[in-house]
């Protein structure tokens, strides 16, 4: 062998050796995680989506061997929240708790500074709530079939209450008026329990509610129960019948939350985060939320990525045919 050819030969190996080194250390991913997990979450503290990401957070800090903070950013519909997960360092300690207000917000709000779709790895739906739609029994009303014959004959002079313009409840009955050919009065209120008052009151005729929230006035007999907007029955209300039962096939229209990440999340992280979701919400949590009546889901990253991408155009169509505006 010459001087020459064994120069050029260590030379091939040594450029051989460089090439795989780089793989080698990418096939040994770094440790996850290394400290505290932010759960990012659009709403202020005590409100049910911060004390369902509480629960969520100490169960999965504990199977993730690092605690799980919860952040709480609210305001501009969920935006403040949303840019900053967007923004942060893809390594899977920033976490957000995405909700039906990620999906609603392109059509409400213009020129968000992300996009929904694009900007993060959806990584698994957690839940899913139910609204129901009550009446004031002044009315008479006993059935959705007849609520709708009635503001047939007589058109925009039945009044609804929702708890603010693009609030779950709000869309529902936008929905609802879209797919029976209906036309009900929007009375928006700056939250629930105002609405609710003047629903009690006899001020308004009806609104969507939380399913756990109305439970008391349904047993009192201050409001009757018409329909349930989930897919399918309600444990809470076993006899109540769905929206589409009711006349109106397809209708399903649910508060839910789940986790997303930053777009460029190793999917090594990905996996890690949907593990200790999915098991977190086998546990404790599974039946302190289903006593009020929300679904868990525990979905995988296609499923939720899918779905998040349903959501966002089954409601963009409703609230640019309603012509909704944000407060």
């Amino acid at each position: 062998m010459t001087r020459k050819y064994a120069a050029r030969r260590r030379t091939f190996l040594l450029s051989a050796l460089a090439a795989v080194a780089p793989l080698g250390s990418r096939a040994k991913p770094a440790p996850y995680p290394t400290r505290p997990v932010q759960l990012v979450v659009a709403a202020p503290a005590g409100g049910p989506s911060d004390g369902l990401a509480r629960m969520l957070a100490e169960d999965m800090g504990r199977i993730l061997g690092q605690p799980m903070v919860v952040d709480n950013r609210p305001g501009a519909g969920g935006v403040i929240a949303a840019e900053y997960v967007a923004r942060a360092v893809p390594d899977g300690h920033t976490l957000m708790l995405t909700w039906i207000g990620n999906a609603t917000s392109p059509a409400l709000i213009a020129k968000l500074p992300y996009n929904i779709d694009r900007d993060f790895v959806h990584v698994t739906q957690i839940a899913a709530g139910s609204n129901v739609l009550v009446v004031n029994p002044a009315l008479g009303i006993r059935t959705l079939r007849e609520l709708v014959a009635q503001a047939k004959a007589r058109p925009g002079k039945l009044i609804y209450a929702s708890s603010g313009n693009g609030s779950s409840g709000h869309l529902a009955m936008e929905m609802l008026k879209q797919t029976a050919g209906i036309s009900i009065l929007h009375i928006p209120y700056r939250g629930g329990a105002p609405a609710m008052n003047d629903l009690l009151g006899g001020q308004v005729d009806m609104m969507f509610i939380n399913q756990d929230a109305v439970i008391p006035h349904v047993r009192s007999g201050w409001l009757v129960p018409l329909a349930i907007t989930s897919s399918r029955r309600n444990p809470l209300f076993p006899q109540l019948p769905t929206v589409a039962e009711s006349g109106n096939p397809g209708f399903e229209a649910t508060a839910w939350a789940g986790i997303s990440a930053p777009r460029g999340t190793p999917p090594v992280v990905v996996e890690r985060v949907h593990a200790a979701a999915v098991t977190a919400i086998q546990g404790p949590l599974k039946a302190k939320q289903e006593a009020i009546g929300v679904e868990l889901v525990g979905s995988t990253p296609a499923e939720f990525t899918a779905f998040v991408r349903r959501e966002t155009r089954k409601w963009t169509q409703v609230i640019r045919t309603a012509g909704i505006k944000p407060d």
